[in-house]
């Protein structure tokens, strides 16, 4: 198994920076993408972000394009997610998943995602 603990969520205005971080452990060895996902209230939860661990290939929704930045470290099982240029649409919980399969699912499909982390709040003020 694996377990995350994601860290860096609050409060900011439009415009505003956040970062989050995500740290792995258990089974890290087993990882195949992290990814960052979000769920506004009342609303599906959502694709943000992804990496793959191998290769550090990332994917990222087109509505945070520009906007958000994701990295990984590999050394430390650690996964960041950078967002700038907040907007108020961007007020959610923020979680972080793992992938330990390799399927050929797209990395935005959250039922391919094993393990997911307790969630962070972010909130956008405008």
């Amino acid at each position: 198994q694996v377990q995350q603990v994601e860290s860096g969520g609050g409060s900011v205005q439009a415009g505003g920076s956040l970062s989050l971080s995500c740290a792995a452990s258990g089974r890290t060895s087993s990882i195949y993408v992290m990814g960052w996902f979000r769920q506004a209230p009342g609303k599906e939860r959502d694709f943000v972000a992804a990496i793959r661990r191998s290769t550090g290939s990332t994917y990222y929704a087109d509505s945070v394009k520009g906007r958000i930045t994701i990295s990984g470290d590999n050394a430390k099982n650690t996964m960041y997610l950078q967002m700038s240029n907040l907007k108020p649409e961007d007020t959610a919980v923020y979680y972080c998943a793992v992938r330990t399969r390799t399927t050929m699912s797209s990395m935005a499909f959250g039922g391919a995602y094993d393990y997911w982390g307790q969630g962070t709040q972010v909130t956008v003020s405008s």
